[in-house]
């Protein structure tokens, strides 16, 4: 049923996220009772929700911005509007959307703004997914904060990724060079047909040197590094002058063993930073947290939304789909993106 207000509540399902642990006994299923939608909120009746490595932070107890216990998680979801609130735009009524939303992804209905919206058509859902979180990210980073220009050479960490993939296809466009950072070399021919001009595999050898000698003397113009901890050093030691390097993530913390002391560990790692260092070398460093994004700036994740929608429809971006499950597997989906192993995005289909 399509509503533009309700008396009654809408029964729901979601995940929630109970603990701290493994993925298997993180989770419990539960059902829940929905609220109205309110001014210019709606609601989507959801097919399918993606899976970001901020969830799995989350499960870890290593991400901040998370609710706290019992929560449901997740940013992003394809489906569509079955009801609007009373100043929501009543057009929506009835469309498959993807959208945004501050939590709650992992849900059967989720409540949302009407501008974290976008109207999609009959495209496969596991596509669209990438649309949402992963490639917002690298177009708001890519191309809004600070865009790429033809002549950057550009190292892309975790190009095999979601992000990564995005960040390689948005850099050709601009006909910037790419060197693609990857862990294991089935990676590599995924990153090599989206357009990467260099790979380095980090577990055969340290990536810095394998850059060095692809760079034979010259410097990297930009870092997109959601890994930060030692990296961070290193990548800083090849950016060369006008240089940026932003950092949206720290998945080597989520690599430590022993809590606080791991994190101490990974801030050691990042070092001291002086402004007055960055501006006698020209260098620049953007720190990226698009969650903050869209609770401050709200209409940046609209256009940057709006944006890639147009590229995927225009067949300028190909999103790469790392893997379908179903629901009652979402303990098995959590567990292959925490491994490090899949590439692209991730989605989970209620039906």
């Amino acid at each position: 049923m399509l509503l533009k207000v309700r008396m009654d509540k809408i029964q729901s399902e979601a995940f929630f996220l109970v603990k701290k642990g493994s993925a298997q006994e993180a989770f419990e299923r539960r059902s829940f009772e929905l609220k109205n939608a309110e001014g210019k909120e709606v609601v989507v009746k959801v097919e399918a929700f993606g899976l970001n490595y901020a969830d799995v932070m989350a499960r870890r107890g290593l991400y901040r911005e998370a609710p706290p216990f019992p929560c449901v998680v997740g940013y992003e979801v394809v489906g569509k509007i079955v009801e609007c609130g009373p100043e929501a735009n009543g057009t929506l009524l009835g469309k498959r959307v993807i959208a945004f939303c501050r939590f709650g992804g992992y849900a059967k209905h989720v409540i949302t703004n009407d501008y974290a919206v976008v109207e999609v058509q009959d495209q496969p859902a596991s596509e669209l997914m990438a649309l949402c979180t992963q490639a917002v990210t690298a177009y708001y980073m890519a191309e809004y904060l600070t865009p790429i220009h033809k002549a950057d050479t550009v190292l892309i960490h975790a190009a095999a990724g979601g992000v990564g993939t995005i960040l390689i296809q948005l850099a050709k466009l601009k006909g910037a060079k790419v060197i693609a950072k990857v862990g294991r070399e089935e990676k590599a021919d995924l990153v090599k047909k989206l357009g990467a001009d260099y790979i380095v595999n980090y577990n055969t050898s340290d990536y810095i040197n394998q850059i060095n000698d692809f760079l034979e003397g010259e410097r990297i113009d930009i870092s997109f590094n959601p890994v930060a901890g030692s990296t961070y050093k290193k990548d800083m030691q090849i950016l060369g002058s006008g240089g940026r390097m932003i950092l949206f993530g720290g998945s080597e913390l989520a690599n430590g063993k022993w809590g606080f002391f791991s994190k101490l560990n990974f801030v050691r790692k990042m070092g001291l930073v002086l402004p007055i260092g960055l501006m006698m070398r020209s260098k620049n460093i953007l720190g990226v947290n698009m969650l903050k994004i869209a609770d401050n700036k709200p209409e940046v994740m609209e256009y940057c939304l709006t944006e890639v929608v147009s590229l995927f429809n225009e067949g300028k971006l190909i999103p790469q789909v790392g893997g379908i499950y179903n629901a009652d597997d979402l303990a098995e989906a959590h567990a292959a993106l925490e491994s490090g192993k899949t590439t692209g995005k991730l989605t989970v289909k209620w039906y």
